[in-house]
């Protein structure tokens, strides 16, 4: 059945998996970041999320009051455990230098596979849209994923944000009169 799966879903699914898998791969490298990609792009995609939790399921109030829960529970977890820890500040550049690592492409690798699964139950069951349950759980499922690209970003602009107070701190405002 699987295989029926796969084999009949949309082309464009793959050129999205083709470019998540690109994306993921870049991350395996360390690479200086704007703040305002590291800060925009994770709100963008839980945008995304909350949108698509809506969308989706009849009872909209459970799945989004779900995928706030796991929004808040993944924040705190990220933040608690430092997961984002040996991001630094290039006052050079003022750009975020962000040590590769397997963690981005394991996330955004297992976020694709839980929206493919969703949308493939979905498609053999569409019913399950009407199943209080199973919002719940693809709420949480997308809140959790959502709330972990949130404490990156957060975790991104908290030392863009003490690096620019420690840059100002040092450097004058003004070039010193000779």
């Amino acid at each position: 059945m699987f295989i029926a799966i796969v084999q009949h879903a949309p082309r464009w699914v793959w050129f999205v998996l083709a470019a998540l898998l690109a994306l993921g791969v870049s991350q395996l490298f360390s690479r200086r970041v704007s703040v305002q990609r590291a800060t925009l792009l994770p709100i963008a995609l839980a945008g995304v999320s909350s949108y698509g939790v809506v969308t989706t399921f009849a009872q909209a109030w459970l799945a989004l009051a779900a995928w706030a829960t796991g929004i808040a529970a993944a924040l705190a977890l990220t933040i608690v455990l430092e997961v984002w820890r040996g991001v630094t500040w290039s006052a050079r550049d003022e750009r975020l230098v962000v040590p590769g690592s397997w963690v981005p492409m394991l996330l955004i690798v297992a976020r694709f596979a839980a929206k493919f699964a969703v949308g493939a139950s979905l498609a053999l069951g569409p019913s399950l849209a009407h199943d209080p349950g199973f919002a719940a759980a693809v709420g949480l499922v997308y809140g959790s994923f959502s709330g972990v690209f949130l404490g990156r970003g957060l975790a991104m602009w908290q030392v863009a944000r003490q690096g620019l107070q420690t840059t100002r701190l040092v450097a004058p405002p003004h070039p010193l009169p000779e």
